[in-house]
């Protein structure tokens, strides 16, 4: 269960105080677990309950892996991100799609008949959380036609800086930090870690950029 400090900074319950957030996990049958680093937390292609799942503390990645094992990362999942098979994405019926922890991660779940289905006490927080959660998932959708401009373009070093740029504006600032290793970056924009690794290096020495660590400027 969140914290009332935990609460105040998720989106997913946003404007809901602390006492109806307590009352909607029952009204909602909602099911909190606990998940370690690398851990498995949900498969698409199981057909148990249909439930929505919602990041309360952690991060996580939603993977897709292809019929010859290649993975990449669809989407990076922080406190208040929604994933379920009713937010899936459109893919071959060959891959596998997954979410995985990134770091240690509580996950809340909630059946999707309950989020939809008409409140019989009309809660207030009832009609919140719905209103809050379309609300991710359109930021979910800008989030993936970023992804699709990224992969988009054709080279290596255009796809860096097609991604860089999004996280500078995003920061309205030249200098922003990546929110991933450098290894999922790779895995994010869909190429080779050690042909983007040389790309950097370009970049670096072109003076396009400076790094250290995680933290990037572009000149």
């Amino acid at each position: 269960m969140l914290t009332q400090q935990e609460l105040e900074k998720s989106p997913l319950f946003q404007d809901i105080a602390y006492e109806e957030y307590r009352g909607m996990l029952d009204c909602f049958q909602a099911v909190q677990r606990s998940f370690k680093t690398d851990d498995l937390i949900y498969d698409f292609a199981s057909r148990g309950r249909d439930a929505v799942g919602i990041i309360e503390r952690g991060t996580a990645s939603i993977i897709r892996i292809d019929e010859e094992g290649v993975s990449t990362v669809l989407e990076d999942l922080s406190t208040g991100g929604v994933f379920g098979r009713t937010l899936a994405y459109a893919g071959s019926e060959r891959d596998s799609l997954e979410v995985v922890c990134r770091t240690p991660c509580d996950v809340l779940f909630i059946d999707y008949a309950h989020i939809l289905k008409r409140c019989e006490r009309a809660c207030r927080h009832h009609s919140l959380l719905v209103q809050n959660m379309l609300r991710l998932m359109a930021d979910k959708a800008q989030a993936l036609s970023q992804r699709v401009d990224v992969l988009s373009r054709r080279s290596i070093r255009e796809k860096l800086l097609c991604y860089f740029h999004q996280l500078s504006e995003k920061e309205h600032s030249s200098t922003f930090t990546l929110p991933f290793s450098l290894s999922t970056l790779a895995d994010y924009i869909a190429t080779d870690r050690s042909a983007m690794m040389r790309e950097l290096k370009r970049l670096r020495e072109e003076g396009v950029l400076h790094s250290e660590g995680r933290k990037f400027t572009l000149n």
